[in-house]
Parts: structure tokens; C-alpha cells; sequence
């Protein structure tokens, strides 16, 4: 079995158990949750391929077979490209079944930070998702013609273990993410110091990457990871600002009680 497909699912497993979880602390129903859960999976790994499609255009216009190959059906593909896909199909899902909107979010955040956690650890067995050259103490060597074949690692070259970091920085925001969930003021606020915490993560790591192949944005001064995290740091600011803004001090704990929010959000594995 390859280590790679056993942690994608182990960490499908812990996420899943997560939002049980905390849904069940929530009063949420488990079957229901179980079930968008599949949908979620379904439409993430869509997205997240849809994305490296895209971020690596020249490349499969140049061999269109390639989109519907097993490389590419194997691939995780980019993470955002999957986080905003399930984030656009969570919000038409929980409102069809008229579920309390900002609460599932909530409970879907740690869960996805410890999926990522253990998924970059899957990355790590593969060697995709490589850092770049390092002489540090830490630093990594890969010597596989089959992972070098595949996702295109140096070998014999010392690397930055960026997938293990990235493993490291998700577990510590999934640390977090449950502390702060019982001390929360309003319902949405662990969604939203999710987005923050992984946005900012992940804008800083992208610097620590060596693989070329996850597109760049402005004549490669940022990646593509790194620009929707500014986006996704804008969202993240008007939300606050709306919630958290001046003369909303009031308001803090309304999230809590009540229903469904109204929003107007739009909200490899690379």
C-alpha cells in the first residue's frame, strides 16, 4: 500500500472524527455532518486538482491527456483550490438543510488544520511539496529515482523539510484552534482565527518552498498560494471588522444563541 494514500485517508479519518466530535458538543446531528463530510471530501479533491490544472496551464495545454491521467488523479493538487471549492458548496449545504451556519464552520476548522497536519506528513513519504536547498543540521535528502520520477524532488540535495514544518505549524494552529474553542465569544470566531493563523502560516512558508511547479502570480513575485492568502487575509478582515468593530462590542456574544448568519461571503496538496 503506498504510505502516501494511507495518511491522505488517515488524515480524512481524523477530520472526520473531529467534526463528530465537536459536533456532537455543538447538539449538531452526526449523520447529517458524516454526510456533508463526504460531499466536502468529494468536492475539496475536485477543487484542489481544478487549481493545479490551472496553476500549471502550460504544462497540460501542451499535453491536454495529461488532465485525465493517473498522475493527475493521484496528485492532492493545491490546497486553497479545495479549501474554496468546499467552502462555496458548505455554504449553499448548510443553508438547503437550514443548519446553524457559523457553528459548523467552527466545528469543520480544527478539523481541517489537524487533516492538513497529517496529510503534509503523507507529502513528506512521497517528496513532493519540497523546500528549498538548506545546509541547516535539519535539512533533508531525498534518494528515490521512483519519488524523484513522480513529483520531480532533487536527489542527493540537501532540502529544507518544509512538508515536516508545515506538519508541525497545522498541529500547533489545531492546538489552538480547540483551546480557543472554549473560551469563544460569538459563533464563526475559531473559522475565522483559522483562515488568519493558516493564511499568515502559509504566506511566510511559501518562501521555504523548492518546488517550482505551483504557479506564481505578478512575474513570480508571489505564488499562487501566497496571493489567495492575501485575499483570504481580506476576508478575514472585513469579517472582523463587522463582528468586532467599533460600537459592536454588544454584539460579541449574539453569534452563540442564534441560528444561521446571514453572510454575503464568498469565500498535491499544494
Amino acid at each position: 500500500m503506498p504510505t502516501y494514500g494511507v495518511l491522505l485517508a488517515t488524515a480524512l479519518i481524523a477530520a472526520l472524527y473531529t467534526v463528530v466530535r465537536l459536533g456532537r458538543r455543538e447538539g449538531l446531528d452526526s449523520g447529517r455532518l458524516i454526510d456533508f463530510s463526504t460531499w466536502l471530501i468529494v468536492t475539496a479533491l475536485l477543487g484542489a486538482k481544478v487549481l493545479m490544472i490551472l496553476t500549471e496551464w502550460t504544462f497540460y495545454r501542451e499535453h491536454p491527456g495529461q488532465i485525465f491521467s493517473v498522475a493527475t488523479l493521484e496528485a492532492g493538487g493545491v490546497f486553497y483550490g479545495g479549501f474554496i471549492a468546499a467552502t462555496f458548496f458548505g455554504v449553499w449545504y448548510i443553508r438547503s438543510y437550514k443548519l446553524p451556519f457559523w457553528k459548523v464552520f467552527d466545528v469543520y476548522a480544527p478539523a481541517i488544520a489537524l487533516g492538513q497536519s497529517v496529510g503534509r506528513l503523507g507529502c513528506f513519504s512521497a517528496g513532493c511539496d519540497y523546500g528549498v536547498p538548506s545546509h541547516s543540521f535539519w535539512a533533508i535528502t531525498f534518494t528515490s529515482p521512483f519519488s524523484h520520477a513522480m513529483t520531480g524532488v532533487p536527489l542527493g540535495i540537501p532540502l529544507f523539510p518544509w512538508q515536516i514544518v508545515d506538519s508541525i505549524a497545522e498541529l500547533c494552529i489545531f492546538g489552538i484552534l480547540l483551546w480557543r474553542y472554549k473560551h469563544k465569544s460569538r459563533d464563526g470566531e475559531i473559522f475565522l482565527l483559522y483562515i488568519v493563523l493558516y493564511a499568515v502560516g502559509r504566506f511566510l512558508l511559501e518562501f521555504l518552498r523548492g518546488d517550482p511547479d505551483r504557479g506564481f502570480v505578478f512575474n513570480h513575485l508571489l505564488s499562487t498560494s501566497q496571493f489567495i492568502a492575501l485575499l483570504v487575509l481580506g476576508v478575514a478582515a472585513v469579517l472582523a471588522f463587522r463582528w468586532y468593530g467599533p460600537g459592536r462590542k454588544g454584539e460579541a456574544g449574539a453569534g452563540r444563541s442564534g441560528g444561521g448568519v446571514k453572510v454575503k461571503a464568498h469565500l498535491h496538496s499544494k
